[in-house]
């Protein structure tokens, strides 16, 4: 924050010397107009500026929503086919192996995805997923059973490596100081008219309030969706839904 700080301090400083020297060197002509080429200028390239911060604060939390729920079809898919490949397993590890699954993705609808409405991840989920890992792998197997355990273990893999992005997606936010930006430019915005020297009145301030009114709407959105799994934006569970879906169509089938 400190070198923004800097940065900002020096831009201001180049202008207040570049004043400085062209009043000493006496060119130009005094500019008191608020529709002069100076607050032109300024207003042009203030409304610039908001609008690639604003769209940045957009792009970023829509992007992060759209990979995190592309994420939840890839964990929930590796979990359904686990609960396929688990038919090929000794004994009764093939229903131990499928309990654990209906468990792991019950969990995570009802108890985590709440949890992740707030930024985190529940760690029972991880120890739930971790615990059937190491049950399938210290499974002993023939040698026709082995391909069926290795496909599970594959799959739980899978799993373990979607639900680790499922944790960056859940406390992922935009830039630190985007949304700032965002509130300081558009209040600048705003404000230019009046900070110009201009003094709209009657009918010619209906333009400036509703400008205010859409910025202010604008700039909240950027809030209300910088999280993936919270606001208007929010991923749900429906991918884990889906397989638990399918797991009963599975287990009535097979």
């Amino acid at each position: 924050m400190l070198q923004y700080i800097i940065a900002a301090a020096a831009a201001v400083g180049v202008v207040a010397v570049a004043a400085t020297l062209f009043r000493l060197a006496k060119k130009g002509s005094d500019d008191n107009d608020a529709g002069g080429p100076s607050a032109g200028h300024a207003g042009a390239m203030l409304s610039a500026m908001f609008l690639l911060v604003f769209a940045i604060a957009i792009i970023v939390p829509w992007t992060t929503a759209d990979t995190a729920a592309q994420n939840t079809q890839t964990e929930s898919q590796a979990a359904v086919e686990a609960y396929w490949s688990a038919s090929g397993l000794p004994g009764t590890a093939p229903a131990l192996v499928r309990a654990g699954l209906r468990d792991y993705i019950t969990f995570i609808v009802k108890d985590e995805w709440p949890v992740m409405e707030r930024g985190s991840m529940d760690p029972v989920g991880t120890e739930r997923l971790d615990a059937l890992r190491a049950r399938v792998d210290a499974l002993q197997v023939t040698t026709d059973q082995k391909e069926a355990r290795t496909a599970v273990l594959d799959h739980l893999a899978a799993i373990a490596a979607a639900r680790a992005q499922r944790t960056a997606d859940a406390a992922a936010t935009p830039p630190d100081g985007l949304l700032a930006l965002t509130i300081i430019t558009g209040l600048l915005v705003v404000l230019f008219p009046f900070l110009a020297g201009a003094r709209p009145r009657g009918l010619a301030l209906l333009p400036v309030v509703a400008m205010a009114a859409m910025l202010g709407f604008g700039i909240y959105l950027t809030w209300d969706i910088s999280h993936a799994f919270n606001g208007p934006l929010a991923v749900e569970p429906e991918a884990y839904k889906s397989a638990l879906q399918e797991f009963a169509r599975i287990s009535g089938g097979v």
